[in-house]
């Protein structure tokens, strides 16, 4: 199911960009490590055939190598995001809710299921830093868009439906939240019609959201799109903005004050170009320093400076292919997927560089999201 409603007709104008060399595939093994430290456990949504789904899940060691954890794939349908809050993995059929319970070893079993309307499309998922609530993007149609919010029981992993938000902004549901180091303010952007939309929500103490009435401005110098959010450790966020006059997308920085007001300083001569097409989506390191941007035609690491603008640090990665997710753990590793392609990607990424790890990429037919839990 698609994430960018909207956005399709306009990512059809965009440029393509040539980019480095390709990788060859293999498979992880199939024996759990004994001696080797995890450093994070990892998953991987698939449909290998019509009407089969499941979820591959692999524990990372030290060095990024992925094994296979006992009993994967485990049967799920996991057609629309998932998220994690180190107990409890959380994810959608695209209209239903289900909760798994992830075992020492980072094995899966469904517990829990919330039905759905059977015509609200549920899209990606998010969680706040506590991992008490769970946030759910929600498209039923133009102006009815939005978020939904569920307590999680921490015993069970039963969700609690506690409130929605939205029903104005056709831009609300199509991107997941991104809740900056307080804990308290979640931003997202998204652009339908050509119209630019940066937006934010208040966070309560039981979880609940409230819209954040501001508008923030878009970077002078030419016209933007925004699409996401990925705050650092502060308070800053980067947002990628597409220029339609160059077509091509830039980053901008925003930053956010006590009252959840967004200010920047970006602008089209300080803002870097991108290296890797159409963005899919964007990362920061657990550091708040580094930026992964994943796009229609490659990986890209950038150097996150705070408010300063954001500045290049790799350049383009993973020749030819479309990374349409990314996430990091907290040992240095970057991990990506490619749906076209069919490739789960892991980089090991120091201060000099990047670099795949051994084994990477691996091949998994029908690859549809990825979610990571450092550990």
């Amino acid at each position: 199911m698609s994430r960018k409603v909207y956005w399709l007709a306009l990512m059809a104008i965009c440029a393509s960009t040539v980019l480095a060399s390709a990788q060859v595939s293999s498979s992880p093994t199939e024996v759990a490590p004994t001696t080797t430290t995890v450093v994070a456990y990892v998953y991987v949504s698939n449909s290998p055939s019509s009407g089969k789904f499941q979820i591959h899940g692999y524990s990372a060691a030290s060095d990024g190598k992925l094994t296979a954890i006992s009993g994967s794939p485990f049967s799920a349908n996991a057609s629309s995001g998932m998220a994690v809050n180190g107990k409890w993995m959380f994810e959608s059929d695209g209209f239903n809710l289900h909760s798994l319970s992830i075992a020492s070893n980072g094995s899966l079993k469904q517990v829990s299921e919330v039905l759905g309307d059977g015509k609200t499309l549920l899209q990606d998922s998010s969680l706040d830093h506590s991992g008490a609530t769970l946030y759910v993007g929600t498209v039923a149609g133009a102006g009815d868009n939005g978020y939904e919010f569920f307590t999680i029981n921490q015993t069970t992993g039963g969700l609690s439906f506690i409130g929605s938000v939205g029903g104005s902004d056709p831009d609300y549901g199509n991107t997941p939240l991104a809740f900056i180091a307080d804990n308290v303010y979640a931003y997202s952007s998204f652009c339908a019609l050509l119209a630019p939309d940066i937006f934010g929500f208040q966070r309560s103490s039981s979880g609940t959201l409230t819209v954040l009435n501001i508008l923030p401005s878009m970077p002078s110098g030419a016209s933007y799109c925004p699409y996401k959010a990925a705050p650092d450790t502060t308070s800053h966020v980067a947002i990628p903005v597409w220029n339609t006059s160059t077509q091509k997308y830039q980053l901008s920085v925003y930053t956010a004050d006590s009252s959840g007001n967004l200010t920047t300083k970006s602008t089209s001569s300080n803002m870097p170009f991108d290296a890797v097409g159409n963005i899919n989506d964007i990362s920061a390191s657990p550091s708040g320093t580094l930026l992964a941007v994943g796009g229609s035609t490659g990986l890209q690491f950038f150097h996150f400076n705070g408010a300063n603008p954001i500045t290049k640090f790799t350049g383009a990665l993973v020749s030819g292919k479309s990374i349409d997710q990314v996430f990091w753990d907290n040992a240095s590793h970057l991990y990506a997927i490619s749906r076209s392609a069919g490739k789960l990607y892991v980089f090991t990424v120091t201060s000099t560089g990047a670099t795949q790890a051994s084994g990477s990429p691996y091949s998994i037919t029908g690859t549809e999201h990825l979610i990571v839990l450092p550990k």
